[in-house]
């Protein structure tokens, strides 16, 4: 007779560093982490030369008054968030708790800029969410 603490778990195989579960989350992380850098990228070019097409007028946006400085923002952003999502593609050990701190301050960016978009925004900041899950769920796992 066999008692139940003695047969594995089929769940455990999913818990280890080398499983499907673990890169999966982590290559979901990476893809996600690019688009939202591309999207923030094309945010900001379009704060920059097209304003007219967001919600709320310049006045109305919280710390910069103008759509410019926001473009800024965005792209500076953006462009942190596309190299730290290759960095996290390739693996590299500095861009797990890079992609949390881009994904933090990508929230609180798109929070910020809600009242312009809000559709928009409200779901960029579902991703960067997703995005934090995604790269915390196996944080103490390390990968050789």
């Amino acid at each position: 007779m066999t008692s139940e603490t003695s047969r594995p778990n089929p769940q455990d195989a999913f818990d280890e560093p080398g499983s499907r579960l673990w890169t999966g989350m982590i290559g979901f992380a990476s893809i996600m982490l690019v688009l939202i850098g591309g999207f923030h990228v094309l945010g900001g070019f379009i704060a920059l030369l097209e304003n007219r097409v967001y919600d709320a007028d310049a006045t109305d946006l919280l710390l910069f008054q103008s759509y410019a400085g926001w473009g800024i923002a965005h792209m500076a952003l953006g462009t942190l968030a596309l190299l730290t999502g290759v960095g996290l593609v390739m693996r590299k050990p500095w861009s797990r708790v890079a992609t949390m701190v881009i994904a933090s301050f990508s929230a609180v960016t798109n929070l910020a800029f809600l009242s312009a978009s809000p559709g928009w925004y409200g779901l960029l900041i579902m991703l960067d969410v997703l995005v934090i899950y995604a790269v915390t769920v196996h944080f103490e796992d390390e990968r050789e």
